[in-house]
């Protein structure tokens, strides 16, 4: 019958940790702020909103999108959009990184509907849970006043995107509305929810 090994016990189990000297402890490196600035889109700002709308498209029900925009395609609203004097903002980082964007287009082609508006908010992953979206959206409401612009109206899916709903609520969009099955993504039915807010 063989002997049972003993497992050794290290001594330093049984000892506390042991603590650098405050002299000889590295410094800690601290977190960089969250830093940004917001200003108007410019066009070479393009490629940059083209990739964070564009992963939205690929991976998510936030927009009903199925084929990603082109490059072309994010053009031609950049200068229809500017023409019509609507504003359309970006998020940027001290080191030039576009964090997010938020525009609104016209609502209906109609002319008669060019008071109103819809609006559109995406952030980069990385700066999702930051406040950022809660900045954006204030800054839109802000210069659609200005641009002489009354309704916004906000088309939300109705799965997947609790927390954009949430956000307009906390700024004052009422829901006016719901669509039921009106979109096919992922296999799945999706509706919408309308929200709304009048800038008065």
């Amino acid at each position: 019958m063989g002997m049972e090994r003993e497992c050794p016990v290290l001594e330093e189990e049984y000892e506390p940790r042991r603590r650098l000297p405050r002299h000889l402890r590295p410094e800690a490196v601290p977190e960089n702020p969250f830093d940004y600035t917001l200003r108007g889109v410019q066009a070479q700002d393009l490629p940059y909103i083209r990739e964070i709308y564009n992963y939205y498209v690929a991976n998510s029900t936030v927009t009903f999108d199925e084929d990603a925009m082109t490059l072309t395609e994010w053009r031609d609203k950049f200068y229809y959009l500017s023409r019509l004097g609507m504003p359309f903002i970006v998020a940027e980082s001290p080191s030039g990184q576009i964090l997010g964007y938020a525009l609104v287009s016209p609502w209906k082609q109609k002319k008669a509907y060019r008071f109103t508006v819809e609006n559109s908010i995406y952030l980069g992953a990385a700066s999702t849970g930051k406040g950022l979206g809660r900045v954006l959206m204030q800054e839109l409401i802000d210069r659609s006043k200005a641009a002489g612009l009354k309704e916004i109206i906000a088309v939300i899916a109705d799965q997947g995107a609790d927390a954009s709903i949430k956000l307009h609520r906390d700024f004052g969009f009422e829901e006016i509305g719901r669509m039921g099955k009106v979109g096919f993504k992922f296999e799945r039915w999706l509706g919408t929810v309308l929200l709304q807010k009048s800038l008065k």
